[in-house]
């Protein structure tokens, strides 16, 4: 007679493998999630962009343009004829909301600010004032630093 081999798996192969996974599940989702620092830190490099285009649509435009932030979010305004507006027509400078609501922003030196809102001002000349923009959550803190020849840096 002859012996019949069995085709398949044995319970504890399945085990292995499914014990396998399960570790390497857990270590995926433990690295996507992201920290608040992580989070504050994506929306430093957002911002920092933001105003480097901001500064450059001043340049282009020929008209000063201000980055202004308060507590529900931030916008991006244009000087047209004595007036602040919001820019309508730039997509990429429309008005957002922080990741965080609890977003405390600083700046220093202080520029044109009051009470409520903070504002940066990028006239049309490619020189401003340095300055540093420090965005700060719980015990979290991330700077931008802005060299005032263009240049926006995240620390």
């Amino acid at each position: 007679m002859k012996k019949q081999r069995q085709i398949g798996f044995t319970l504890l192969e399945l085990l292995v493998v499914l014990v396998i996974m399960g570790i390497m599940l857990g270590a995926v989702s433990l690295n996507a999630v992201q920290t608040t620092h992580q989070r504050l830190q994506t929306d430093a490099q957002r911002l920092s962009l933001l105003l480097q285009m901001a500064r450059e649509e001043a340049i282009v435009r020929n008209r000063p343009t201000a980055f202004e932030a308060a507590q529900e979010g931030y916008r991006f305004l244009v000087l047209n004829e004595n007036k602040w507006e919001q820019i309508e027509d730039f997509d990429s400078l429309r008005s957002r909301s922080f990741t965080f609501s609890d977003t405390k922003l600083e700046i220093t030196p202080r520029l044109d600010t009051d009470l409520d809102r903070l504002r940066i001002v990028f006239g049309r000349e490619p020189v401003s004032r340095p300055f540093v923009l420090n965005l700060r959550v719980a015990d979290s803190a991330v700077a931008i630093k802005a060299d005032g020849v263009g240049h926006f840096v995240v620390e």
